[in-house]
């Protein structure tokens, strides 16, 4: 049907030729006849240049922002406009489609950084701290895929139905609200009450646990479980408040406080639209029974009952009990695609053949941006004003210094007699990568680093023979 070489019948609609599409538009993504995306993508290139533009109009021509506000910028604006629709078109991404987000992405690493516009991508999305955009696209899309569309994903270690799912809308009518004096949220600890409900959750290494204790002058009981080390504090938290309602059911015929140390728990139990299911059945519950108070209590500060309940939870988690199956958060699945996006970023960092110089000082991948000025990664990149650097790039006819050595980066650091007021130790050749790891971990050397980049850009006729 889409055949290049016969052409395809004209299609006539009262007496108009309707022009042939290979591609529609639907909900914002763009469907071609071949189903590859690269008309998606071809739409996502020339938006992007728009989005450029409009941050370099911000940015201003000396990078009047800051770098941090930079890469504010772009996570919350220009990733959101490419991750539209995600699930539809990179949940598989191919290396070809890769490559071209890739140079969607370089364009903006160029004008957060304010490098060359030769360095790697791949160096500056170390530096920068931003996976390639085909990974954190694709991050997202499984993330959405497996979430809210329910959806299983192959080689994955856990299927959609191991997940909470959020819920939407009023848990009642929103006329009902809790009575005020139900919710507290000052430190509740120097009350006098007779009796009372501890509640807590711990996580450790073997594990997370909830446990919750009943004090009348003296322990009277306890509840503990352990949960799957999947498994958040904040669910430990909210499962040992659900318990620890359940269990006041019976004695609430007066006032009983519930004491947790946790506010994040007490504001999602006291939240009618709270998206988690079990906050909701808690909020019922207190709805339904207003003799039961919840009251927050400072931690470790040697209060018994929520030491109590602390010590309680910390043997739960530790316990080799099989442990209470509680569905697994959206933070956990967020957590676990990190580490899945961060292993392949890894892999194609340890594995690239461009930004060698930078996988020297930066071995490792991060979401953590370097400590890196734009001198500094002119420097430690090794493209900027210098004459090795410009004859490499036929921007120049020698690669000599006017001072008749070498122009590599060290040699202005170290040896070159333009810039000797702010010299750095030369080491010998076969300590220059261990050289470069001290320099880029040490302040004062990096002061200096950025004074000489400046004092080249600033004399640039003094550094060029030709």
């Amino acid at each position: 049907m889409y055949s290049t070489l016969v052409a395809a019948p004209p299609v006539i609609w009262k007496n108009n030729r309707i022009k042939r599409s290979h591609s529609i538009r639907y909900l914002g993504i763009y469907i071609d006849d071949k189903t590859n995306w690269n008309s998606h993508i071809r739409h996502l290139s020339n938006k992007a240049t728009t989005l450029h533009q409009n941050l370099l109009k911000i940015a201003g021509p000396s990078l009047g922002i800051s770098k941090k506000h930079r890469l504010v910028l772009y996570k919350t604006v220009i990733e959101r406009v490419f991750a539209h629709g995600v699930s539809a078109w990179c949940l598989n991404p191919t290396s070809k489609m890769a490559r071209k987000l890739d140079t969607i992405q370089r364009r903006f690493l160029l004008a957060i950084s304010g490098a060359y516009g030769t360095t790697p991508t791949a160096a500056l999305q170390v530096i920068l701290g931003l996976p390639p955009l085909h990974l954190k696209l694709k991050s997202e899309a499984e993330q959405v895929t497996i979430f809210r569309l329910r959806k299983n994903i192959p080689n994955h270690n856990h299927a959609p139905e191991d997940f909470e799912e959020t819920e939407t809308g009023w848990s009642s009518h929103p006329s009902s609200h809790l009575h005020p004096e139900q919710i507290s949220l000052q430190d509740g600890g120097n009350l006098m009450v007779t009796k009372a409900i501890y509640t807590d959750g711990s996580k450790l290494e073997k594990g997370v646990g909830a446990a919750f204790c009943l004090l009348e002058n003296i322990i009277t009981h306890s509840w503990s479980t352990k949960l799957r080390s999947e498994n958040t504090v904040f669910q430990a938290e909210l499962l040992a408040l659900k318990e620890a309602v359940h269990f006041a059911l019976p004695l609430a015929s007066k006032t009983i406080k519930i004491f947790t140390d946790n506010k994040a728990s007490i504001l999602a139990v006291s939240n009618p639209k709270s998206p988690n299911k079990m906050a909701r059945s808690v909020f019922n519950i207190l709805l339904n029974h207003p003799n039961i108070h919840l009251n927050w209590i400072k931690a470790h500060v040697g209060y018994f009952g929520n030491e109590t309940a602390d010590a309680l939870a910390k043997e739960a988690a530790e316990s080799q009990s099989s442990p209470s199956i509680v569905k697994l958060s959206k933070a956990f699945l967020k957590s676990s695609l990190k580490k899945s996006m961060l292993n392949a970023w890894q892999k194609l960092w340890t594995k690239g053949d461009t930004g060698r110089s930078t996988h020297t000082i930066i071995p490792s991948v991060s979401l953590r941006p370097a400590n890196w000025s734009r001198e500094d990664i002119i420097f430690f990149t090794g493209h900027g004003p210098f004459q090795f650097y410009l004859r490499r790039f036929n921007l120049s006819t020698t690669s000599t210094c006017p001072c008749g050595l070498e122009g590599t980066p060290i040699h202005y650091a170290t040896e070159c007699l333009f810039t000797i007021y702010w010299h750095i130790k030369k080491p010998a050749p076969q300590h220059a990568d261990q050289w470069l790891r001290n320099v880029a971990g040490n302040p004062s050397s990096k002061s200096r680093i950025r004074s000489i980049i400046q004092h080249i850009h600033h004399n640039q006729p003094l550094f060029r023979p030709d």
